[in-house]
């Protein structure tokens, strides 16, 4: 089975304060998969920031999704990776995800492996590949706690004089339907950025 979770930026709030930043989008779920998505809600808020230290660094981002009437849930996603040598392209990287809905909470995991990661001169390029041992964990009744494995691939790119960005990331994990059966679930969520701080001149 293949989803592909797709957002249209329909406004950015900005906050460039250790590379955080907040995001208004419009997600288009529903429409692409009406019978399997159909009471998705159609607004997400998400809060993401980025911080490299001296040892590696630390990611995590948070959705929050809204409807008319509730705030329907709020997924997180929280990283940490430790260098593997001082110039070495290699990371350990351990994160968890999970979170909780308005009915009880979204099925936890935790994951742990290899990164590889890198970037030109002046980092308008980025990359960073990781392969990643994924635990799941029995989070509410219908779940139950399976072992899975996860390649995720992130990318940065900037141009156009620093005015736009392309970025997001792709995932390839091994997911469990309702009769507990392996399928490949393929998950994507590239965003084109227009900076508008990067813009030269106002008329």
């Amino acid at each position: 089975m293949k989803k592909i979770t797709l957002f249209a930026m329909l406004f950015i709030a900005a906050i460039s304060i250790d590379a955080q930043n907040i995001q208004l989008h419009y997600d288009f779920g529903r429409n692409i998969y009406p019978h399997e998505e159909d009471g998705r809600p159609k607004v997400t808020v998400t809060v993401e920031q980025f911080k490299a230290d001296q040892w590696g660094s630390w990611f995590y981002f948070v959705d929050i999704d809204m409807s008319r009437k509730f705030t329907e849930g709020a997924y997180t996603e929280i990283s940490r990776e430790f260098n593997l040598g001082k110039h070495s392209p290699f990371a350990a990287h351990i994160e968890y995800n999970g979170g909780l809905n308005r009915f009880g909470s979204f099925q936890q995991a935790a994951l742990i492996g290899p990164a590889w990661n890198g970037h030109n001169a002046d980092f308008s390029k980025t990359y960073s590949v990781q392969l990643m041992y994924k635990q799941f964990f029995k989070s509410y009744n219908d779940t139950h706690s399976y072992a899975s494995v996860q390649l995720t691939g992130v990318w940065g790119i900037t141009f156009a004089n620093k005015a736009c960005t392309f970025s997001g990331y792709i995932d390839f994990l091994r997911g469990e339907d309702a009769n507990n059966h392996g399928q490949l679930v393929i998950q994507s969520e590239p965003q084109f950025w227009y900076n508008l701080h990067k813009t030269q001149h106002w008329y």
